[in-house]
């Protein structure tokens, strides 16, 4: 582990990391929360994300206004994100004015007024996030396969929430979820670039709550047993058709994640992957193409995605089905991983340049491993996957009778049966 690294531990279960470097005028300061969307209540589904929000509209000390003048006096503006699994605040500072972006932080954070007029302008805005995703095909897509992808669940639920749980959102509902959702034993407070961590440390004390007794707990969240549906939604104003393949994947923390991310590469990473090359280069299907993968702390998602015309959408389908059963039969070859494997060390490596990822990575592997894993092992581990190992993820998860498919488009008269989903 680089020694740059270090961590203080607190017995209410905060903790703060800090990664010290060199030769750099500048600090990414960011506090992250271990829950995010999927340990709501249903009822309270998009609480977190609304307070996300909701903690730039003022405290005592500061106004909106002030907030949002004092971001851009430090010189850029504050990267804030809500997910299923954890919730994320950021800004990038010159060293010289940490304590102030620490302080405007601390702040925010921890002592937002939640106004019931600035609460009911943002459930508005909020709103209209909403309609705006529904206007957009791809995202509008993602919500609804994953409400059928997970059923039951609350992954499976709108990260945004619905405009009938937003308006419900006043201040008595949103000032309790916000104390439980910001307890010292959800939070991780991160710095990397030029930082003193013992400095850090005591600056972070004054503002921050550090020796508060945790509050009660919010749950950890039900391990979610996914489905395997075939949606298909019909929109005749849209001049493409966006898909999405999908079939439940490795974990963030399991040990195979390594061969996993090989395998998204392999499959749909970039430009020399096999979709792009056989769906957009060798044919012309689509613009836009490739696979993901979302791991969560005890499950995950690998998906294929992809733009096309309305006509070409079977023979895209079909594409990415005979490669993802070329893998299960034959494997990767040498090739491939050798190729997949140098990607993969170059964004690990160049991603240290950037205080911004460090901080990220940091507080990540936090919350995912309970330590953090240094780039020599990652690399280590990357490099040592074999074509073998490869094989046997595609063939533990690629599995006709979990795939799911969904599609949104003018597709009048398009069918899908499972049993046209085979890869086996």
């Amino acid at each position: 582990m680089r020694e740059q690294i270090k961590t203080s531990r607190f017995p209410n279960g905060l903790v703060i990391l800090t990664d010290h470097m060199d030769g750099v005028r500048s600090v990414t300061l960011g506090v992250f929360v271990r829950k995010g969307a999927r340990h709501e209540p249903a009822e309270l589904n998009g609480i977190t994300h609304f307070i996300e929000h909701a903690v730039f509209k003022g405290t005592a000390k500061r106004s909106a206004i002030d907030i949002a003048t004092e971001m851009d006096r430090l010189g850029g503006g504050m990267d804030a994100f809500t997910m299923h699994e954890e919730t994320g605040f950021a800004i990038k500072v010159v060293d010289t004015e940490l304590e102030s972006g620490l302080d405007l932080l601390g702040d925010m954070l921890m002592n937002a007024l939640f106004d019931e007029k600035e609460l009911k302008r943002e459930q508005k805005v909020i709103i209209e996030e909403i309609k705006m995703t529904e206007d957009n095909p791809e995202d509008h897509l993602l919500d609804l396969f994953n409400e059928e992808f997970f059923p039951d669940n609350p992954l499976g639920l709108s990260i945004a929430g619905t405009p009938k749980t937003v308006r419900s959102f006043d201040h008595a509902v949103t000032s309790a979820y916000h104390r439980r959702l910001f307890s010292p034993e959800n939070l991780v407070i991160v710095a990397a670039g030029n930082v003193d961590h013992e400095r850090f440390v005591a600056l972070a004390k004054s503002y921050f709550r550090v020796t508060e007794k945790a509050a009660k707990r919010i749950s950890k969240g039900r391990k979610p047993k996914a489905g395997a549906p075939v949606l298909i939604k019909q929109r005749k104003d849209l001049e493409q058709a966006h898909l999405i393949l999908s079939t439940p994947f490795v974990s963030a923390p399991s040990p195979e994640r390594y061969a996993a991310d090989l395998l998204v590469n392999i499959v749909g990473g970039g430009t020399s992957s096999r979709l792009w090359q056989k769906v957009r280069e060798e044919r012309g299907l689509a613009y836009s193409v490739g696979a993901t993968a979302a791991m969560y702390q005890d499950c995950g998602v690998f998906s294929v995605y992809a733009g096309t015309s309305p006509k070409q959408t079977r023979e895209v389908v079909s594409i990415a089905l005979e490669e993802m059963s070329d893998i299960v039969r034959n494997g990767v070859t040498e090739e491939e991983l050798a190729l997949a494997k140098a990607q993969t060390v170059a964004a690990i490596l160049l991603s240290l340049e950037d205080s911004s990822v460090r901080a990220g990575t940091l507080a990540r592997m936090e919350m995912v491993h309970g330590r953090q894993i240094s780039i020599e092992e990652s690399i280590e581990k990357t490099v040592a996957v074999t074509a073998k190992e490869v094989k046997a993820v595609a063939k533990k998860y690629f599995k006709s009778s979990n795939i799911a498919f969904g599609a949104i488009g003018n597709l009048k008269g398009f069918r899908l049966r499972r049993e046209d989903l085979a890869v086996e």
